[in-house]
């Protein structure tokens, strides 16, 4: 009997990829990328900014892509027969469309719509169910600023990818995030874009995010300072790799994540009840919500009004959400939590997972700088049932979700992988 192997075709073969590059100096590194693709089959179509021609030459992209250089909307010469909707055209031709170096003025433009130059109007005319990877290049301050960050949510709310930049020595001297992804970081992703992980799909994946609110009266609540991006960013990482995903969230003001349905709770009795709704059916039980441990045992109706120098509020304890599915889960189902307590109390995050039955606790502090509440990014410490430590250091909130999923895969998996 004779064995042949196949040889091994690469996800991007065939493929039409349009690379967009702005005016970053991380732009130097982008022929290489391109001749990764190239080599890997695929057909490639450069849209280049003016500032990101300071950086890199047309002549070089042209000659590894074998393509003219794309910049302006309209064509350089209006005789007849010029294509005076290219910039339309690029969209539809394009299977994914990948942005590297992604400055913050190319980031600002994408998430406000405007479309003044090839890179940007391929953006706006990209079919929607083709895929859009952006990899951010900047100094660390700029990456960090509440303007960039705002852009960089939008798009990824818009179903954009957007990476975490590198750490490392920067063009401006400093030291620390900014740096774009290696090309061949870039082409890895890339490849996953057309191979993407399923790795849940066929499971059921249950997410609370958010606070709860707790009346004391019609118009006053007990609450905390919960956003909900944790939670939105786990459940969107779940339904990306193929979960059915059902977000229970507190008041937050998030947009829902493409493709999950999401039910909205006030208070922790009401978080509690459509939970225990959904225990039985649930493989992975996630609970990212920060749900109030009180609330007032005899909420007022109408408006208290204020009288003496104190008011007292007699409290009665909330139902454990995330305790109650550890309690009843069954063999098969996983039970991950969060523990958000003062530096260096692990212990205590340890002691929660044995005493909820969780599969993995995720610690994080309120104290540290960029981790906690309201803020875009987390720094999480992952321990499993089985003893494993996992330290993540400072990433974003939608990085720390792919992080805690991939935790998971080994006791997890899709239900097609489990036999």
């Amino acid at each position: 009997m004779v064995f042949t192997i196949k040889p091994k075709i690469s996800p991007v073969k065939g493929k039409r990829i349009v690379l967009g590059i702005s005016g970053g100096i991380a732009a130097y590194k982008t022929p290489l990328l391109v001749r990764l693709l190239k080599k890997a089959g695929a057909e490639v179509r450069v849209a280049l900014t003016e500032a990101g021609g300071r950086f890199v030459s047309e002549l070089s992209l042209a000659t590894v892509s074998g393509e003219a250089v794309l910049k302006g909307v309209f064509p350089e010469t209006d005789t007849p027969g010029a294509d005076f909707t290219r910039h339309i055209s690029l969209g539809e031709w394009a299977d994914l469309f990948v942005i590297a170096p992604a400055t913050a003025n190319t980031i600002a433009k994408l998430s406000a719509g405007l479309s003044d130059d090839m890179l940007s109007a391929t953006f706006i005319t990209l079919r929607p169910d083709r895929p859009v990877l952006i990899f951010p290049a900047m100094d660390g301050h700029m990456f960090r600023s509440p303007s960039v960050q705002r852009n960089i949510r939008t798009l990824r709310e818009q179903g954009c990818q957007v990476f975490e930049p590198e750490s490392g020595a920067l063009a401006s001297g400093q030291c620390g995030p900014g740096r774009m992804a290696e090309p061949e970081e870039i082409f890895g992703r890339i490849k996953e874009a057309f191979a993407p992980d399923t790795s849940l799909a066929g499971t059921r994946v249950v997410v609370t995010a958010g606070p709860t609110r707790e009346r004391i009266d019609g118009v006053r609540f007990i609450s905390n300072y919960s956003s909900g991006r944790m939670g939105f960013a786990l459940a969107r990482a779940a339904r990306k790799r193929g979960a059915s995903v059902t977000l229970i969230s507190g008041p937050v003001q998030l947009p829902t994540p493409e493709g999950v349905l999401r039910i909205d709770v006030e208070s922790a009795l009401e978080m509690d009840a459509a939970a225990r709704e959904r225990y039985r059916e649930t493989d992975i039980f996630i609970a990212a919500a920060a749900v109030a441990d009180y609330r007032p045992a005899s909420p007022a109706g109408g408006k208290l009004k204020k009288g003496a120098a104190e008011m007292e509020v007699k409290l009665a304890l909330n139902p454990d959400v995330l305790a109650g599915f550890g309690k009843e889960k069954r063999p098969g189902q996983l039970a991950v939590g969060f523990a958000l307590e003062t530096a260096g109390n692990l212990e205590s995050a340890r002691q929660k997972l044995e005493r909820k039955n969780l599969d993995l606790i995720a610690f994080n502090t309120f104290e540290e700088e960029g981790a906690g509440f309201e803020v875009e990014t987390n720094r999480i410490t992952l321990l499993s049932r089985g003893g494993a430590e996992i330290p993540l250091g400072l990433m974003t909130k939608e990085d720390a979700a792919e992080k805690i999923l991939d935790a998971l895969r080994p006791a997890g998996g899709s239900k097609e992988s489990k036999g």
